[in-house]
């Protein structure tokens, strides 16, 4: 009877081990409160991936805000299955086996923002499938096999910020009437025409028409974005350069890349002085205009891949633009040389100056490269040469891409016309308004105005506070013609009301804005038509401090421009704090009260084994289940010095606990270890 209690007691223990384990999980969160198979790493996200159910999981909490269920293998869908969900704001559907989206099925979602479903193998939109969702801000479809949209489908969806639809099997567009839309993404189906009438969407910031079969760029549709600063229409049949892009000098964004368009000429890209990101790749280049770095002040990053340039003295400018503007050229391993034969294979940005072949008299300009011949050939300007002499003390530091100095006029050549030397300065070689002329040893020699530096007046010193040219007509930083207000953690509405009073004669409004707070203070500059009153800038960063600058549009920086700063507001977390403090003090006392028991049924089990142990010192019980190595060992110690151990007992969890994905413990069961007629103590593990 007395070895039956002993065993009965240590399995209680034992099956005690796999609870109080439980009841310790940092979180605190309870199994019933996650969907089966699902994970909760917060009371208000829950992420179920790769469930393996055809099904939507049920027992969602109704304080659920962000559901993510991609890669379940999910077929359908019905409005029961979101049932008591109506905080939820973020629902992610994507790489499901979805075909089709029943009316009104995401009606129980009164405040969704962002709905992802793409990568499914949807084929249809229709009238009501979106019914409801007012709140709607992100709608994400690509990588579908929508063939066709109904015309009604997208009615009632007046806050949505961003549509992307690329990658399906579009032949046609219904109509888009958002007026609060930003990002249209359309790439990779059919829709060689779009006009006006299908893009009714004024306030759209990025527009991505890549891969879609367009032959022309429509005029009117393009002109009537004024507030588009992204533009892909790379991989179409553009035989011409667009004329459209000249009616969009705000795009900070261009890729014409994969277009049977031909080389660009200079009058086509003068509009366009405002772009950060150019890609110009797979257009069968062979160089690049002479004005190229003049056309594109602002350039950030280059990708001129995959076409086969000819890397002769022309392009030589081209490496040491790049490092003097700290340009980026992507996919710079794409980037090589087709001609001469000496350079075929060559990556282009890493070529010196030397290698591309220039003659030995040349004067190299930032933009263009011009030669004039080292042997005696009757020239007009000069006569024949009759030596070369070295490099001048000053110019023996200068770098290795450094032109050649010309060569020298002979004594003869000082009776020559002065008119007619200096017109042997080739145009355009001093930058900057930097003035021409030949030194006495025939080198070419700039006169740099005030403010500028260099060889060629290319490098322009910023100006100091004492000497700095003050617009007349700039306005301080506290001038109250723009403010802000309504700030969140990501977004700032500016008041435009009075800068647009003030100056009638406008016809649009150029916002330059950074973040004074991050590492990354580059600007980021927008184009807003006049009749915009306010707008709300997005995409910011929490507890940020921005300066936000409106000039004219069209008018040269820093004229009538007017400044302030605005600040976003933090991340509140206070109501997850709270939360988390009143499950963490119930989590507490649980634990707490199981311990407490753990050392009574202890206390109980010492004394069971005290008293079994004098039974057995005097001969009356032959025990089958020998003690513990404990009980040998600290019970006795405690037993032959009259009294019990000092320390408490301590609760050790068994070393191998496993998590799985579903927040399950896996432990290894306790045995026992009861043997029949066995004199020698088993060495089992003591976990109390």
């Amino acid at each position: 009877m007395e070895r039956e209690r002993v065993c009965t007691m240590k399995a209680i223990l034992t099956s005690l081990m796999p609870f109080l384990l439980f009841l310790l999980l940092p979180d605190g969160t309870l199994s019933s409160d996650c969907p089966e198979a699902c994970s909760c790493s917060t009371p208000e996200s829950i992420f179920c991936f790769q469930r393996r159910s055809t099904t939507i999981p049920k027992g969602a909490p109704t304080s659920t805000t962000s559901l993510y269920l991609f890669a379940n293998g999910i077929e359908g869908l019905k409005a029961e299955d979101f049932d008591g969900l109506e905080n939820l704001e973020m629902l992610d559907l994507s790489q499901n086996k979805l075909t089709e989206l029943p009316d009104r099925v995401f009606e129980p979602l009164t405040s969704l923002r962002n709905l992802d479903l793409s990568s499914n193998q949807i084929t249809h939109i229709s009238e009501e499938c979106f019914h409801g969702m007012n709140l709607l801000e992100r709608l994400y479809l690509y990588s579908n096999h929508i063939e066709t949209i109904d015309p009604e489908a997208f009615n009632g969806l007046e806050h949505l910020l961003e549509l992307k639809l690329q990658g399906n099997q579009l032949t046609s567009l219904p109509a888009l009437s958002m007026p609060r839309l930003l990002l249209l993404d359309l790439r990779f189906n059919v829709l060689p025409t779009l006009g006006p009438s299908d893009l009714q969407t004024p306030n759209l910031e990025s527009l991505k028409l890549g891969s879609v079969g367009l032959t022309s760029l429509n005029q009117e549709l393009i002109g009537s974005l004024k507030n588009l600063h992204e533009l892909d229409i790379s991989g179409n049949q553009l035989e011409t350069f667009p004329s459209a892009l000249k009616y969009t000098p705000g795009l900070i964004h261009l890729s014409l890349a994969g277009n049977p368009m031909g080389p660009l000429k200079v009058p086509d890209l003068q509009n366009l002085r405002d772009l950060q990101e150019l890609d110009i790749s797979s257009l069968s280049l062979q160089g690049l205009p002479e004005e190229f770095p003049q056309l594109f002040p602002d350039l950030i990053k280059l990708t001129i891949a995959e076409n086969p340039f000819n890397c002769l003295c022309p392009l030589a400018w081209f490496p040491r633009w790049l490092r003097a503007q700290s340009i980026t050229l992507e996919r710079t391993e794409e980037t090589r040389c087709h001609f001469p034969p000496f350079n075929a294979g060559k990556v282009m940005e890493r070529l010196e100056h030397r290698d591309f072949g220039c003659p030995t008299t040349t004067t190299v300009t930032t933009s263009t490269v011009k030669t004039t011949s080292t042997t005696p050939v009757p020239v007009t300007t000069l006569p024949s040469t009759t030596s070369i002499p070295g490099p001048r003390e000053d110019d023996k530091d200068k770098d290795d891409d450094s032109p050649l100095p010309p060569v020298p006029a002979s004594p003869s050549s000082s009776s020559m016309d002065p008119d007619e030397e200096q017109h042997f300065c080739p145009s355009h070689t001093c930058l900057n308004g930097g003035t021409c002329r030949l030194d006495q040893y025939g080198q070419v020699d700039c006169t740099c105005p005030h403010g500028t530096s260099g060889m060629y007046c290319e490098v322009q010193n910023p100006a100091s506070p004492a000497d700095a040219e003050i617009p007349m007509e700039t306005v301080t930083v506290d001038a109250p013609d723009i403010s802000s207000h309504q700030a969140t953690a990501t977004s700032i509405l500016l008041d435009l009301h009075r800068y647009i009073e003030m100056r009638p004669y406008i016809r649009g409004i150029r916002l330059t804005y950074r973040n004074l707070s991050g590492p990354d203070r580059r600007p980021i500059q927008l184009s807003l038509p006049a009749s915009f009153p306010e707008y709300r800038l997005r995409g910011l960063k929490p507890n940020s401090t921005y300066t936000v600058c409106a000039s004219p549009l069209g008018a040269p920086n820093g004229i009538d421009s007017v400044c302030t700063e605005a600040q976003t507001v933090a991340e509140s977390m206070m109501g997850h704090v709270a939360q988390f403090d009143d499950q963490r003090l119930t989590t507490m006392l649980v634990p707490a009260i199981a311990i407490l028991l753990l050392l009574v049924l202890v206390a109980i089990a010492v004394g069971v084994v005290c008293y079994l142990r004098r039974k057995r010192a005097k001969g009356h019980l032959d025990l089958e289940c020998e003690p513990s190595q404990l009980e040998l060992d600290g019970v006795k110690v405690g037993l032959d010095n009259g009294a019990l151990p000092q320390k408490q007992p301590q609760l050790m969890i068994p070393e191998p606990a496993v998590q799985n994905s579903n927040l399950e413990y896996e432990v290894l069961l306790l045995q026992d270890h009861c043997t029949s007629n066995n004199n020698t103590p088993s060495h089992k593990p003591s976990y109390f």
